[in-house]
């Protein structure tokens, strides 16, 4: 089982810092998260930092947010060849990706089927992430969910070969995280370390500073023999300095290796 760090975790400092952090503090790998920060778009470049740190690439995250629409074009399907290519190039085995919003219509039409042909043609897995409902909170202070994932938010419903679960993603849509992993089975490829509070903003909390039962999740999936990645994805752009950053991530990593019943390795 691979803990990770995902380059997302840094931001606002770049792709770079974070493998400098997670060789550092001794994960085993990265995740990179493909967005405006140019070195994440290189092959080149990440190739390099994973040499010079000696820390693998263990997934590529296609460029799928809404804030990434723009990166490697506009083609969706594009997109999901050139993260493969990347991760291919890189050693990785994974892609993570997010169903497609419904105004893509065409991409979300055939999207679990094209997700299946991309897995086979490339080799590498394609481990579709769980959203959430967009939460608007109208007159009288009442709150009500908006779908905006086509076919859906859960990849729980649909027949994905390989998925991921984002334990911030579960908080904001109510979801009972290890009922999903025994619903997903063997399918589930691929988690998100994080935390959240169950409100309409997108967390990404330090995993055990939040309400989603990380703790026990990562203790189910450590019996149950998950030989998947654990990435921790979590959001220090409030940290004050890098050393608040760093303290961070070290208790991430420290978090993960506990609840799975992982000893550090020798010298970390």
């Amino acid at each position: 089982m691979v803990v990770g760090l995902s380059t997302s975790s840094v931001y606002p400092e770049s792709t770079a810092h974070a493998f400098r952090y997670a060789a550092d503090l001794g994960y085993d790998a990265v995740e990179v998260m493909v967005g405006m920060d140019t070195l994440s778009q290189s092959i080149a470049a990440v190739e390099q930092l994973a040499g010079h740190h000696g820390v693998p690439v263990c997934a590529v995250h296609a460029p799928c947010l809404l804030f990434t629409q723009a990166v490697w074009g506009l083609e969706p399907w594009g997109k999901l060849e050139r993260s493969a290519e990347m991760a291919r190039a890189l050693g990785a085995d994974v892609v993570v990706v997010h169903p497609p919003f419904r105004w893509q219509r065409e991409y979300a039409r055939d999207f679990v089927n094209g997700v299946a042909a991309l897995e086979e043609s490339s080799g590498i897995a394609f481990a579709v992430e769980n959203m959430y409902p967009w939460k608007a909170t109208p007159r009288k202070g009442t709150t009500r969910g908006m779908e905006v994932y086509a076919p859906g938010w859960d990849p729980s419903t649909e027949n994905y070969a390989n998925t991921t679960i984002d334990l911030s993603h579960a908080a904001i849509a109510g979801s009972d995280p290890i009922a999903m992993a025994d619903r997903l089975g063997p399918r589930l490829r691929h988690l998100h370390l994080t935390d959240g509070t169950g409100s309409a903003k997108d967390e990404h909390l330090v995993p055990g500073r939040g309400t989603t039962g990380a703790a026990a999740l990562l203790r189910h999936l450590g019996a149950g023999g998950f030989a998947g990645h654990v990435v921790l994805e979590i959001n220090t752009r409030k940290a004050a300095d890098q050393a608040e950053r760093e303290a961070d991530l070290a208790e991430s990593l420290a978090f993960a290796r506990e609840h799975l019943g992982r000893a550090a390795p020798e010298g970390a």
